[in-house]
């Protein structure tokens, strides 16, 4: 359990956004429901007022049907703002599947740049991108092994290099013991 992330608001301009988008369009698809009902009882109190003036009854009818309209139309938009918050809480658990990896990531990449160390990156089960750590992995494992080989390419140079000097005129020597020092600087730098 030392994977899981106990802060699940890890990026919050991303996913807020995503949590809005998301919420705004459940929010517009579900007003058909409401508009329809209202639409439909209107239609029916319409019909229940001229039953009334042809009837020439007394009939509550019409009034009951729009206190029902408005109890009904309570409900539902209650239902949907209860509806609308489980998604949004459902979002910030997506969200969380995206953000986390990618936080991770340039947590991971900023490691690189300051310090000697470089391991593999490795997401936690169920998080969105597992192939972009594999590929990280397998990127930062080709660099280190071009490394090693361009090492070990100045170290040809080096040895070129030094068996040149001796044939070398006296007043090139500087120029090439200048040479040598920046191959053994780069060498170095490369090995930290």
């Amino acid at each position: 359990m030392a994977n899981n992330r106990k802060i699940f608001i890890i990026n919050p301009q991303f996913q807020y956004k995503f949590c809005f988008i998301i919420c705004s369009l459940v929010f517009l698809g579900s007003l058909i429901y409401p508009m329809t009902i209202y639409e439909l009882f209107d239609y029916i109190i319409s019909l229940a007022n001229e039953l009334k003036l042809l009837n020439g009854e007394n009939s509550n009818l019409a009034l009951e049907y729009q206190n029902q309209r408005s109890s009904l139309l309570t409900y539902l938009i209650l239902t949907q703002l209860g509806f609308i918050g489980l998604v949004f809480v459902f979002c910030v658990f997506i969200s969380h599947k995206i953000a986390g990896p990618m936080y991770k990531l340039i947590n991971h990449l900023r490691q690189i740049r300051e310090s000697d160390q470089v391991e593999d990156i490795h997401f936690r089960e169920g998080d969105q991108f597992p192939e972009v750590a594999h590929e990280i992995n397998l990127t930062i494992n080709y660099l280190k092994q071009k490394s090693e080989e361009e090492i070990e390419y100045l170290s040809e140079v080096l040895d070129y290099i030094e068996n040149i000097a001796l044939v070398v005129p006296e007043d090139k020597k500087p120029v090439l013991d200048e040479i040598q020092r920046k191959i053994k600087e780069i060498q170095v730098g490369r090995l930290k």
